[in-house]
């Protein structure tokens, strides 16, 4: 059996929440900055470009830091498909924010709890969920359903469905993380596996898609690429990873729900995104199911 992090917690304290609600407000934004620059950069060669730039960042982070990233430690092959699942959530994010909205694709994209739910506890059984979380995550259930079909009549379906399966690679990522016992190594070696060969991963997919690797750099997309490389790929990321090795993941993965909060708000004040009735139930749903899912 694996041994505990040392200073592992069972649930969400201050600190927690605080990261969480940072980090969310800057992910619902990021989408919206994604939708705003697609139109400029192809989007699979801009993550990749983004995870050019969060790598060298990390690798700067390390060597000032003083942290090994290339020791053998028995994480090679549990990082590798680590990287690999995030790779191919950020290929369906970006190449999705081209069919739907920003706050629809990410009202998708959090659904990553449900795997996360129905995985985590069959590998670590201090994680399995009681009846009321359940009914949290019934709710959230609902209101993706709600979501869907919504999207079906406004045509933004492929999108939609890009966004779903997004969510899924990630709650897989987390689940994986979890599983080999990943959160044992340190959180920037766990963030460099998934940012510096998704990076690799969507270069070869951009030119094997015959994307323009020129695209339109003004100065409003490189100034995109960057806030996403190093606000993004880069910071929010790592407290993330640092977060995973601390708290329970189906709590902290439950609790970024909130993002679409942001997302539609972000949306709808920069992009003027339509807000439905439908889509507002979904996310009134979506808030029910973080209530009962971090209830002690």
């Amino acid at each position: 059996m694996n041994a505990p992090h040392p200073h592992r917690k069972d649930h969400l304290d201050a600190l927690a929440v605080g990261i969480l609600l940072v980090c969310c407000m800057f992910w619902g934004f990021q989408q919206v900055l994604v939708k705003t620059t697609v139109t400029l950069i192809p989007p699979v060669f801009m993550s990749a470009v983004r995870g050019v730039g969060a790598s060298l960042l990390l690798l700067l982070w390390c060597q000032w830091r003083g942290i090994r990233l290339f020791e053998r430690d028995g994480s090679l092959w549990g990082g590798l498909l680590v990287g690999s699942l995030f790779a191919a959530e950020f290929a369906f994010i970006y190449i999705g924010l081209q069919h739907t909205s920003a706050s629809r694709l990410t009202v998708f994209l959090y659904t990553s709890p449900f795997w996360v739910a129905a995985l985590v506890p069959l590998f670590i059984r201090s994680e399995r969920l009681r009846p009321a979380q359940w009914a949290g995550m019934a709710c959230a259930f609902a209101a993706v359903v709600f979501a869907l079909r919504d999207g079906l009549s406004e045509g933004a379906a492929t999108g939609d469905w890009m966004g779903l399966a997004a969510g899924a690679l990630w709650g897989l990522t987390t689940v994986t993380i979890r599983a080999k016992n990943l959160t044992r190594i340190p959180a920037e070696k766990l963030l460099f596996y998934q940012i510096a060969l998704s990076a690799g991963l969507l270069l070869v997919l951009s030119y094997l898609m015959g994307e323009s690797w020129s695209g339109h750099w003004s100065p409003f997309a490189l100034g995109s690429v960057a806030i996403q490389a190093v606000l993004g790929a880069f910071a929010s990321y790592l407290a993330w990873m640092w977060m995973l090795g601390r708290y329970p993941a189906t709590q902290i993965s439950a609790f970024v729900f909130m993002t679409p909060l942001f997302a539609l708000l972000f949306g709808m004040l920069w992009l003027g995104e339509t807000v439905t009735l439908t889509l507002l139930l979904s996310l009134v749903l979506v808030a029910v199911g973080i209530v009962l899912v971090n209830r002690k």
